[in-house]
């Protein structure tokens, strides 16, 4: 299986993005809602929505190619069907990182899902 790996360098730190999800969590909090719109971005092709949440930084991190591969590699399957499954947060230097699962009706590979946030923006996001 191809693999494809997008990465963004935000604030330092490196961030691969290569296939995608889309969010459910019980508690319906600021992240699960950001990370909601996100995935149906990449799922609708819509590159504004992707970038509403995003702190300036990873706007200008992105590129439209990038997002246009993400969404050429995980797009198609995320429109057959997928959930997202939480796998817990993680305080790292002043970010919060959430980590997800998602798992798609096709049946083939999970994806692991990173949305990071400071002072509740997306300061990254990525996928493999």
């Amino acid at each position: 299986m191809k693999k494809v790996f997008f990465m963004f360098v935000i604030f330092g730190f490196p961030f691969f993005a290569a296939t995608g999800f889309a969010y459910a969590s019980k508690d319906n909090s600021a992240a699960d809602i950001i990370l909601t719109k996100i995935l149906k971005a990449v799922e609708n092709n819509d590159l504004g929505n992707f970038f509403a949440e995003g702190d300036n930084q990873f706007k200008v991190s992105v590129t439209k190619q990038m997002f246009d591969n993400m969404n050429a590699t995980i797009g198609s399957r995320m429109k057959k069907g997928y959930k997202v499954v939480s796998l817990g947060t993680l305080n790292q230097q002043g970010y919060q990182l959430y980590l997800s699962k998602l798992v798609f009706k096709d049946g083939g590979d999970d994806i692991l899902a990173r949305l990071v946030l400071r002072n509740g923006k997306v300061a990254g996001m990525w996928f493999n």
